[in-house]
């Protein structure tokens, strides 16, 4: 798997130029994705595996927020994380319990655990000495067979006069095959049962529901636009998101942005 930020952040700031309804998100992911880079960067170089020294990038994360963030996300930043300066334990507690599958905290705890961790859980994707377990677990299930965590999107890539599906893990990015005419959430195989969505400004997007379990994910289509950056294009295409909410659907895993 490669890990391009520099190519994440071109194509955010291209794709804010196209979607007005999702320019102050994309520019919002810029910043944090200059961070998260930043991150990932120094890990690469470092043999570092306990998610707890994450803690010494609270305070830059915390500054962005507190200037770029929605007032909700700003205003949990100075009242529950801002103060902890002489508390450790407590953002140590944030990193560990998302990155042991604990996801009962607060959203906004929850984000600031999944910026900091994303990068890196990708910095240990591409070690080669990870790797190899991946190409085992391939194509086995709906849960990455590297994190363990819910894939956040799926992808079409082109295959012969078709195309394969691929979901990528809402953690550690990773990419892993997954058959197409199949709910990644309840398994049901009935294609009356998994209607699609696609929207005419967004054509090579679409939402990819589910009538049995009520759950949506979002694909993108790199036969349509291989330009896409699927991380996102699924950010920026918010609009499919509240489309599949006013129908009823609930998304099977958030994106960085908790959308």
């Amino acid at each position: 798997m490669t890990v391009d930020y520099d190519r994440r952040i071109a194509r955010a700031q291209e794709l804010a130029a196209v979607y007005a309804e999702s320019a102050e998100l994309l520019n919002f992911y810029c910043g944090l994705a200059r961070i998260q880079s930043d991150i990932f960067d120094k890990l690469r170089s470092s043999s570092e595996t306990d998610p707890r020294s994450l803690t010494r990038y609270f305070p830059s994360l915390l500054e962005f927020v507190e200037r770029h963030a929605p007032e909700r996300l700003a205003q949990f930043a100075r009242k529950q994380l801002a103060g902890l300066h002489e508390c450790e334990n407590d953002r140590e507690d944030i990193l560990t319990a998302y990155w042991e599958g604990d996801r009962t905290a607060p959203l906004e705890s929850q984000f600031f655990a999944r910026v900091l961790l994303q990068p890196f859980a990708e910095s240990f994707v591409g070690r080669p000495i990870l790797a190899a377990p991946l190409n085992q677990a391939h194509a086995l299930g709906a849960i990455c067979p590297f994190c363990g965590a819910k894939p956040v999107l799926a992808v079409l890539r082109g295959e012969g006069d078709g195309a394969k599906r691929s979901l990528i893990c809402s953690l550690c990015s990773t990419e892993w095959l997954y058959r197409r005419v199949v709910c990644p959430n309840c398994g049901e195989e009935d294609k009356d049962q998994l209607p699609i969505y696609i929207s005419q400004q967004s054509g090579y997007v679409n939402v990819s529901a589910c009538d049995t379990c009520r759950c949506y994910l979002k694909s993108v289509d790199l036969t349509k636009d291989g330009h896409a950056v699927p991380l996102v294009d699924e950010i920026a295409t918010v609009a499919l998101n509240i489309w599949a909410e006013e129908h009823g659907y609930v998304k099977l895993e958030t994106n960085l942005l908790g959308m």
